[in-house]
């Protein structure tokens, strides 16, 4: 199991369209009934900001990638961000009743 955290800032006249995209991600998540994965996506008080974590709970991969909604959220990206995706692994240090089980 590994937790994933992205941080991005998008340019102020792309911000709805980006949530649109997220939005499509999370709905494709809970039709197709997606296992394997926890994700959140966070928008930060300055209202450009976006913080995702997801825990991937398996080795054989991030259930994320299987979406067409999430390889569309992720094909440009770039275009719609003021300052690009930053992502890594981070570590839990602790955590109450975040993760669910």
């Amino acid at each position: 199991m590994k937790t994933v955290m992205v941080r991005y800032q998008v340019k102020a006249d792309r911000v709805e369209e980006n949530e649109r995209y997220v939005r499509a991600v999370f709905s494709e998540l809970e039709k197709a009934g997606t296992s394997g994965v926890r994700y959140a996506t966070f928008k930060l008080a300055d209202g450009v900001s976006f913080v995702h974590l997801a825990v991937i709970e398996s080795d054989s991969g991030n259930p994320l990638a299987a979406l067409a909604s999430f390889r569309e959220f992720t094909a440009k990206i770039g275009e719609r961000c003021e300052v690009p995706p930053v992502s890594g692994e981070v570590e839990v240090i602790g955590a109450h009743r975040f993760f669910g089980g």
